[in-house]
């Protein structure tokens, strides 16, 4: 039964991106928090004619933005970086961490975690401190360590089942045995800040692995006799691979490579997102580590290296779309449902389907940012004539 129409908003004239594929002048209809399958008589009707409507963005690695940190800010510093990335169309993300003292990550988790239990979060990731020194880009070196399963088992502990993914070094001492741990415990075991071999990373995938952290980024290059993990995560298709499309990470042909290799339903879109994300250039810090934004990439001041991105899902999304020339329902995908999925929130999120939250994003015809709704609230409204 359809409810009342007071709570019922009708999104019509709009090209509506759903699983199935795109459907021209469709409707979609939002009452109250959720997609409803039909809409009541006398229902609020929106005219979107000229405008894309796609789920709203789903962002599994993202450490931050609006001038806050997810590793170090207070919990309202935390919502301002939540609210920065909502307004940029990304109604669902992750919380990452980055390196530091296993009391300082367990104490962190625990006040994350409450805000994951009050729906401002859908989980922490954990990016270090179980990663590579060959291969840390930007995480302090001093507080490396190898991937104790003890340890990580502190930090799910910590986490009270709000832990979602772990990056690990996996052919670190102890990197098999935490793999298994994780994947017993339903938990990512995303190989990154690697200096694995080929061999090493398929058992890693063998072990549960399903995940590769960026890809392409701290890790060894593909060479023709030493293929490495670039090779063995691209191949297996029980692995999804984040890619960050901000055209300082990657070329678009490394892009392209991804995608054609993998297929549109193992890629994950993502934004690796430090505190300067949607504020703007300056100094900041990443962690213990001091960084540098500067025309929008953010470096390490001592090293140089790059320190996470000002990417944000919008500024993904049109790239994808318009200079990579990646199919808009490929890019949903990947934006979306995909993340979604892995996640363990594709019963609520990342597509347009009855049941599930009035997640959506609305863009105009060139695929810039016109409106952002979360559970049936606009927190960017759409202007219409």
């Amino acid at each position: 039964m359809a409810g009342r129409a007071a709570d019922s908003t009708v999104l019509a004239g709009a090209r509506l991106v759903l699983p199935t594929g795109t459907v021209e002048d469709g409707r979609v209809t939002v009452e109250g928090a959720r997609i409803a399958a039909s809409a009541p008589e006398g229902a609020r009707v929106v005219d979107l004619t000229g405008h894309w409507v796609v789920p709203g963005f789903v962002d599994m690695h993202n450490h931050g933005g609006g001038g806050a940190s997810f590793t170090s800010g207070t919990v309202d510093e935390v919502l301002t970086g939540i609210r920065t990335h909502r307004e940029h169309g990304t109604t669902t993300m992750v919380a990452s961490t980055v390196t530091g003292e296993m009391d300082f990550l367990a104490r962190r988790a625990g006040e994350l975690s409450e805000l994951v239990e009050q729906g401002d979060l859908a989980g922490i990731h954990f990016e270090g401190p179980f990663i590579s020194p060959c291969r840390k880009g930007a995480h302090s070196e001093e507080l490396l360590r190898d991937p104790d399963p003890a340890e990580v088992r502190k930090l799910l502990d910590a986490a009270r089942g709000t832990a979602r993914m772990f990056t690990l070094a996996t052919e670190l001492p102890g990197g098999i045995d935490s793999v298994r741990l994780l994947a017993e415990h339903g938990v990512i075991a995303a190989i990154g800040h690697t200096d694995a071999t080929y061999e090493q990373t398929v058992e890693a995938i063998d072990a549960g692995a399903t995940v590769a952290t960026h890809l392409f980024n701290a890790m060894p290059p593909l060479a023709h006799r030493e293929p490495g993990p670039i090779a063995a995560l691209l191949e297996d298709d029980r692995i999804t691979v984040e890619l960050i499309n901000d055209g300082t990470h990657l070329h678009p042909a490394v892009l392209e490579l991804a995608y054609r290799h993998k297929g549109a339903g193992r890629v994950a879109l993502i934004t690796d997102a430090m505190d300067a994300a949607g504020f703007g250039d300056g100094s900041y810090d990443l962690g213990p580590l001091a960084v540098e934004v500067k025309d929008g990439v953010a470096r390490l001041v001592e090293g140089g290296s790059i320190a996470g991105s000002t990417l944000t899902l919008d500024t993904a999304f049109r790239r994808a779309v318009t200079l990579d020339q990646i199919p808009v329902e490929d890019v949903v995908r990947s934006i979306s449902a995909n993340p979604a999925r892995l996640l363990g929130v594709d019963d609520r999120v990342g597509s347009l389907e009855p049941g599930k939250d009035a997640d959506l994003v609305v863009l105009d015809e060139d695929f810039a940012l016109a409106g952002v709704m979360r559970k049936g609230e606009w927190i960017i409204e759409p202007k219409t004539a």
